[in-house]
């Protein structure tokens, strides 16, 4: 690898000292790099600027932690570059790398030490009663849930057209085996070996005593459908992706979701294997 692009979190790496420091390591070793600093601005969603990214880069480092590198990875689905994750917090899923592990883990890069995984997304488009509105992906999962108010959201659960459950919860999530141990482990859902290829559906806070996840193959189509509220008022919930994009769903209108044409790829450095890193997480 010759040319990498760094994405830093300014609220994780102050006066981006880290982030220089990644950049002065490899341009001493005759590479290229390019820091975007990840400042969001008002009315744009995730931490990069896509324009910005050559055609000839190779790796993305991602520096701040899986939150990061989720954004990232969304909104850079469509480049096909591989990232690496270097945390500046606590161990993570994602961002594997330490913040004083760096230089050994960009050695190994420069030495072709590595291996990048494929991780599939979830694809979701929402329609309205006439056409689609919207369409985005997720690497982690695609959350429906109420938005503002705190009743309880009446939504339909369709599998391949096929009717599955009418559901009264606080919302549903739709996630990837990389998400299983986001805010779907939360929910109740199982942990899923990263390169497994699937999809979890489970309900958030239902209001009965079907609570259990649902394991989907990655051929199936799953259409979320909002119903009325309490009274036949009309229900408005949002559907968002990797914490980032949202779109809003109002009765009537529905999402299908999807395995993505389109997968992550994730630079694996060291040897720890994921069962390591959940032993890890579930002794803190």
């Amino acid at each position: 690898m010759e040319h990498f692009y760094l994405i830093a979190n300014p609220t994780k790496d102050a006066e981006l000292k880290t982030a220089h420091s990644i950049r002065d390591y490899l341009t001493g070793r005759g590479k290229t790099c390019i820091i975007d600093v990840g400042a969001r601005k008002k009315g744009q969603e995730g931490y990069t600027y896509n324009g910005q990214i050559s055609a000839e880069t190779d790796c993305i480092i991602v520096l701040g932690g899986d939150g990061t590198l989720l954004q990232a990875a969304t909104d850079l689905a469509e480049r096909k570059i591989p990232f690496l994750g270097i945390n500046m917090g606590t161990l993570g899923f994602l961002a594997e790398v330490g913040q004083t592990e760096f230089e050994g883990a960009l050695d190994k890069l420069l030495k072709n030490e590595y291996e990048i995984e494929e991780r599939m997304m979830l694809a979701g488009k929402s329609f309205n009663r006439r056409e689609m509105t919207d369409e985005a992906v997720a690497l982690n999962d695609i959350v429906i849930t109420r938005k503002g108010s705190l009743q309880i959201i009446n939504f339909n659960i369709y599998v391949n057209g096929q009717f599955l459950h009418r559901y009264h919860a606080d919302g549903v999530i739709a996630a990837t085996p990389t998400g299983s141990t986001g805010y779907s482990l939360s929910a109740g859902g199982p942990v899923v070996e990263p390169g497994a290829e699937l999809i979890l559906l489970s309900p958030i806070c239902p209001h009965s005593m079907q609570s259990r996840s649902i394991v989907l193959s990655p051929k199936d189509t799953v259409t979320v459908e909002i119903e009325s509220g309490r009274d036949g008022e009309i229900q408005e919930v949002e559907a968002i992706f990797d914490g980032c994009h949202k779109v809003t769903l109002r009765t009537g209108e529905k999402i299908e979701i999807q395995k993505s044409g389109q997968t992550t790829g994730i630079v694996k450095l060291s040897q720890v294997s994921f069962l390591e890193v959940l032993h890890r997480k579930m002794s803190d």
